[in-house]
């Protein structure tokens, strides 16, 4: 593999995989559900991770960080179905996503990128075993919270208050 064709694999990897981000950052605003949020700021988290060591890989190569991706649409839905789609959602276009780029990833000669794909990949098939329980009303997705302890009904409508 060339060194142009190692940055256009990681360009359009970086590209999908931020996409994906932005989706899940978008889902998160309409998850209220204290548990779930919480398991979508992890998910969140870890993206913004893949993201990081992928414009670290372009920076390497000496490439510019590509602008994001087409962005991914939220399921339109209400009430407690608003969970279930957008989670069910996210773990389609996950596992789409594995699908879609293990077979490249496991073909790259370069190891250190190649490591460096694969482990992102397996944090992924996480992710969407996260989803399918949150799919399934598990709340203990992140571990079990002490049983006199609540969540105040779920998590406040904005992010930061002053």
């Amino acid at each position: 593999m060339t060194s142009q064709a190692l940055i256009e694999l990681l360009t359009e990897l970086y590209r999908e995989r931020f996409a994906l981000y932005q989706r899940h950052v978008d889902g998160a605003t309409r998850i209220s559900e204290y548990e779930f949020n919480n398991t979508y700021q992890y998910v969140i988290a870890r993206a913004m991770t893949h993201n990081e060591w992928l414009r670290a890989a372009l920076a390497d190569l000496g490439a510019p960080v590509p602008g994001p991706g087409a962005a991914l649409a939220l399921p339109d839905a209400g009430g407690k179905d608003l969970t279930a789609s957008v989670a069910g959602d996210d773990q389609r276009l996950v596992e789409a996503f594995i699908e879609r780029w293990a077979p490249r990833v496991a073909a790259m000669p370069n190891a250190r990128h190649r490591k460096m794909l694969t482990l992102m990949l397996g944090e992924m098939r996480e992710q969407a075993r996260f989803f399918a329980q949150v799919l399934a009303g598990r709340e203990d997705l992140l571990g079990r919270r002490h049983a006199t302890v609540g969540t105040g009904g779920g998590v406040l409508p904005v992010r930061w208050m002053e």
